[in-house]
């Protein structure tokens, strides 16, 4: 963080972000310089970083931009309604394989069916809840397709209220999902498991 300060100083980036950070990370990071943007996981089936990381960036005015705001293409369909391509990451994802992957499939028809209600498409009610959780969100949903694209953009159109955000939340209980979030190779980099050590410096207050 002090080197990525002196950048700033100097004129060669503009703000700092981190991903992935612990809470602690976050805190001392931001002593050492202001953070514009947390980047975390955050879905309508990944929801661990509601209870501590949001409060705490809204607390300090970070920003957060959530990844993966679809489950991986999940809400959006995929695997679901269409196979998983055989050279496709997802088919070692802890959620999409063998009997977690059946129990998940009632989270996405359960969707789709709140979607049928809100005239949209499954993807789109799941991105707007994301788009939903506070004008300091900005999710980043990633796609190689135009029409996914478009699908996508349509979810701005999709207004919610406090009752249809409960609601889309009460229909993908998380503590029912099955599998971990993240693909077994990089479980071990998650933000609760990413706490960085203090370093010990009369420049940096810990």
């Amino acid at each position: 963080m002090g080197e990525l300060k002196k950048l700033v100083e100097e004129g060669k980036i503009k703000y700092i972000g981190l991903s992935e950070a612990s809470p602690d990370t976050i805190r001392r990071a931001h002593k050492v310089h202001p953070i514009t943007a947390v980047q975390m996981e955050w879905s309508l089936w990944t929801r661990d970083i509601e209870e501590e990381i949001v409060p705490l960036c809204r607390e300090l005015g970070i920003g957060i931009v959530p990844y993966g705001p679809l489950g991986h293409g999940f809400f959006a369909g995929k695997a679901t309604v269409e196979s998983i391509p055989s050279d496709s990451r997802l088919t070692t994802h802890p959620r999409f394989t063998g009997e977690n992957f059946d129990k998940n499939k009632v989270f996405y028809s359960r969707t789709e069916k709140l979607a049928e209600q809100h005239g949209c498409t499954p993807g789109q009610l799941a991105l707007a809840w994301v788009l939903h959780q506070g004008n300091d969100v900005a999710p980043i949903p990633g796609t190689t397709k135009i029409k996914n694209l478009d699908d996508n953009i349509g979810s701005i159109g999709v207004k919610l209220t406090k009752e249809d955000l409960e609601e889309i939340s009460d229909a993908v209980p998380v503590h029912e999902v099955a599998g971990a979030r993240s693909f077994d190779f990089v479980a071990s980099l998650n933000w609760n498991f990413a706490n960085t050590p203090p370093v010990k410096d009369h420049n940096i207050s810990t």
